[in-house]
Order: C-alpha cells, then structure tokens, then sequence
C-alpha cells in the first residue's frame, strides 16, 4: 500500500496469501506522492465529500469525491495526490497483475493483452457492492473466513477484467438515470444533511427534478430508493461513532439523524446484522486482526 511521510489512520487491515491485500485508511490533508506500484490499486471513496486532486500518467484531475466514487490505478502508475480536507477516508483493494492476468486466462481471453485502464472518480454499482461487502467484513473482524475475501477478491478482479481494460468489450449504454454531475450533488447533499428530517422533495430540488421522478432516478443510479441509501448511511456513520468512547449511544443517534437510541439500534440490527454494542466489541477486536 501507499506509504507518506505523515500516517495515514489504518482503520482495518488484510492481506491475503495470494498477494492482495485490503486496506481501510484515513489520509490527512496534505500531499501524498506514490511511487510505482507492482499492483493495481482500486480506491472508493468513504463517507463525507473531499476535494481531491491527482496527477497520473501526466494527467492531471481535481475534483469532489463522493461516497462510492472510485479511483483506479494501473500497475507501475506514479501518482501524487493532493488531500484539501480531512474527510479522505477510502477503502483500497491491491492486485497484483498476476491475479489478474489468471483471472483472464480463466475468462478465455488473451491475458497477453490486458491493460488495466486508468480511472477517476468513476461510479460502478458492481464493484461499489462488492467494495461495501469487503468493508463490513473487516470491520467485523472476517467472521466469514479468509475464503470469503478470496471471493470478493475474485470478484472484483473479474469486474476490472471485463468492465475497465483494454479487454472490456463495448455495450449499448443504459438509461443509469440521474447524470454524474447531479448524482455527486445529491450525494453530497445527503452526508451534509443526514442528521437533519431529510425530505424527497428537499433531495429533489437540489437534483432540479420533481419529487415524482426522484426515486425512480436515484435508484437506476445507485440501485437503492433514496430512504434505504440514507438509513444505510446513517448506519454507516453510526458505527464510525462507535469508536468514540467519550459519546453516548444516545447522542451517537442524534448526531446521525436517528431518532432516538431504540431506532439506530432497530436499523443497525437490521443493516449489520448486529446492534450497537455487539458493533462496538467487533470494530475494537478487528484492530487486532491481520
């Protein structure tokens, strides 16, 4: 993984026989450069909007990063980032090409051939799932077993293969419903705002649609309606409170935007599978985890 002269935080950690390693970090603002890599390198981004800029393969990107956007860089890519802010929070897959290059054979198309493009800021509703299902997994501490991530590994190098390489084969565009522009307007508007009594027709008018369309075109964007995506993240943000030991799982509720204590407890149960406490013993003990 990237390294810089100030640490980053590493909030969990995963290396895996085969080379590829998970990573959940935190970067300070400030300038990371990179060197070449041997590995691919997959980042999405996590949580509040950042300003970020990147320079790679002598092109040069600036812009907002949103939850779920992803970064990819191919193999021996420098790269030097700029974080504006403190809300750089990512989560990063490392692939050596070997793997990817099996992956291909195993596809039935020539791994001779395969070059991994270099993306910014993009959306994939596939491997943002897979992405979120790699992070749940670490934070619980790989409840389901190294075998899992191998999966999810497998998984997401298949995606790479076939939807962001030279081997990726063209197909008819389909309606993704809201455009970039405004699904990032959106997004950023919801982690804004999630501790407030969040409306349809308040996210519909930053979007410049009407309520009666709204959901329809946030979930061919995101593949979620607009209530579950903002439960779900403010299950998300919930649980990066529950590291904080001087807050209250009261006043955890009300910084997210839950009603009350019994109603974050009700949806996290739900989304997590766990509740708050349980939650808080299993992000404490995947410190531990390698």
């Amino acid at each position: 993984m990237p390294r810089q002269p100030t640490s980053p935080q590493v909030l969990a950690h995963v290396r895996m026989a085969d080379g590829v390693a998970f990573q959940l970090r935190k970067d300070p603002p400030g300038t990371l450069e990179v060197s070449e890599l041997n590995n691919v390198l997959l980042s999405i981004h996590v949580g509040s909007p950042t300003r970020v800029s990147c320079r790679r393969n002598n092109r040069h990107f600036t812009g907002t990063a949103v939850h779920g956007d992803i970064d990819i860089i191919p193999a021996h890519t420098p790269s030097r980032w700029v974080m504006h802010d403190e809300n750089d929070t990512a989560l990063l897959l490392s692939l050596p090409q070997q793997f990817l290059h099996r992956i291909a054979n195993e596809s039935g198309v020539d791994s001779s051939k395969l070059e991994i493009r270099n993306r910014f800021q993009v959306r994939d509703r596939e491997l943002e799932a897979l992405s979120w299902a790699m992070k749940r997994e670490m934070e619980s501490g790989c409840p389901s077993g190294r075998f899992y991530l191998d999966g999810l590994a497998l998984a997401v190098a298949s995606r790479l293969v076939t939807r962001h390489s030279s081997l990726a084969k063209s197909a008819p565009e389909k309606n993704q419903g809201l455009s970039g522009h405004k699904l990032k307007r959106i997004l950023s508007f919801i982690e804004d705002q999630l501790p407030e009594n969040l409306s349809l027709d308040q996210i519909a008018t930053v979007a410049g649609v009407s309520a009666s369309h709204m959901n329809t075109l946030f979930r061919k964007s995101t593949g979620l309606p607009i209530h579950q995506y903002v439960i779900q993240r403010r299950v998300e943000r919930a649980k990066t409170l529950l590291t904080h030991d001087n807050l209250s799982m009261e006043e955890i509720a009300q910084t997210v935007g839950f009603a009350h204590q019994s109603h974050m407890a009700k949806h996290m149960r739900r989304v997590l599978g766990v509740p708050p406490k349980a939650m808080k013993r299993l992000l404490a003990d995947s410190s531990n985890y390698n």
